[in-house]
């Protein structure tokens, strides 16, 4: 999605992958900054995180994972040539538009992966872009703090997964088929839908998709427009905390209990979501164990030097403003984020990726699979917060008419998924 208010340009590049490296994001703002008059850093590029799609990235945790395979060299060319040509498209066939937003809320949301009533994220901002000469829909983007996991790992189909789904949904019922639709996951490393399906399978996901979709549908007609919207970028470089590995004979010792709670669980007949989450700490722990050891030879510092210092970004669209974050992040702290700022939305795995998880202290001392596969200290998840909070209020600097005009409550419609 291409957008320019008259003098500022800005480019939203939303991909059905796993991941997008750090690499890409450099490579694929280069060339369309070459191609265009868009600057590099006024280029957003996000992953939706579909578990369904090919290896995008060397993750250190799972290089002992013989399942795993390498990232495919030929492929991510050719991943990175669609996102340029893409791009170029867009900026191209700009034309007037006119742009609003609502807020959708998924009400009973039970997507914490842990605690099914833990915390989550029920808000789904709907951003809308209608055509301003032909008063039809030109696109919408959307954010999401849910893993998209509907399918398990034995698919071993290439898919969207829900967010795909959401997308058909919404260009089959309301969008039609000419209006790009952008899929944000937004901070989600301890959310996931295994609470709100029931299977694992096309079935699961198109179901799911299909809920989400209406949720979002139902609040488009709210959506009031304005054709007046400033655009302003700003980002910042951040330096995260590397996480104290244990040592070898700890990692090992933890794989074991893991293992043991897990064989517990399989042997008493625990529902299959108790079991999914004792398997997913079985595979942290293992995960750990790989660090362990790359800690000790020297490749866990590589992993480092490929991922710092992490981007955060902020693009203000008028009262909005749009966050863009690194890697795979817990929802408690885009929630602290927005507890303090209105209007403000952040999506995860943008421009680059942080080899895992940045979690919170209480996943760390509840061994939780997520803190086993993190690279970084738990803290690094305030550097996070207080650079997008500094981010802030340099486009409240640079854009005061338009952030203060913000309005104090969005069009809001809330449902159930069933």
């Amino acid at each position: 999605m291409y957008l320019c208010d008259g003098s500022t340009e800005a480019l939203i590049i939303a991909n059905d992958l796993i991941y997008v490296s750090r690499e890409t994001c450099r490579r694929v703002r280069g060339r369309v900054a070459e191609a265009t008059s868009i600057p590099e850093s006024h280029i957003m590029i996000t992953a939706t995180h579909t578990h369904s799609g090919p290896v995008t990235v060397d993750l250190l945790s799972s290089s002992g994972d013989s399942v795993v395979p390498p990232p495919d060299p030929e492929y991510i060319r050719f991943a990175e040539g669609q996102m340029v040509v893409s791009a170029i498209r867009a900026q191209r066939s700009a034309r007037p538009a006119r742009v609003g937003l609502a807020l959708a809320k998924v009400l009973d949301n039970q997507t914490n992966r842990h605690e099914p009533r833990g915390t989550n994220d029920p808000d789904i901002p709907v951003l809308v872009v209608r055509d301003a000469v032909h008063d039809r829909y030109q696109a919408c983007m959307v954010i999401y703090s849910v893993h998209p996991t509907a399918l398990h790992e034995r698919s071993t189909l290439v898919s969207a997964d829900f967010p795909g789904a959401i997308r058909q949904y919404l260009q089959d019922t309301l969008l039609g088929h000419d209006c790009t639709f952008l899929y944000h996951t937004g901070p989600a490393g301890n959310q996931s839908p295994r609470h709100v399906i029931s299977s694992n399978d096309f079935v699961a996901a198109e179901k799911l998709g299909g809920e989400i979709g209406e949720i979002i549908g139902a609040v488009v007609p709210a959506v009031q427009y304005s054709d007046h919207v400033p655009i302003s970028v700003a980002q910042e470089n951040v330096e995260l905390i590397p996480r104290a590995m244990p040592t070898i004979a700890e990692a090992t010792a933890r794989v074991r209990q893991a293992a043991e709670e897990l064989d517990r669980h399989r042997r008493v007949g625990s529902p299959p979501e108790v079991v999914r989450t004792a398997e997913c700490d079985w595979f942290g722990a293992e995960e750990t164990l790989t660090l362990a050891h790359a800690a000790q030879d020297g490749r866990l510092q590589s992993a480092y030097k490929a991922c710092l210092p992490c981007e955060v970004q902020a693009i203000r669209l008028g009262p909005w403003v749009f966050v863009a974050w690194p890697g795979e992040v817990f929802v408690e702290y885009s929630l602290l984020v927005k507890k303090e700022h209105a209007n403000v939305f952040i999506a995860s795995l943008a421009n680059g990726e942080l080899q895992g998880y940045i979690v919170t202290e209480d996943a760390v001392l509840q061994n939780r699979y997520e803190a086993g596969n993190s690279i970084f200290d738990y803290r690094s998840g305030m550097h996070l917060v207080k650079a997008t909070e500094r981010l802030l209020a340099q486009l409240r600097g640079s854009g005061r008419d338009a952030m203060q005009t913000a309005p104090s409550s969005l069009p809001t419609l809330g449902s159930v998924m069933r």
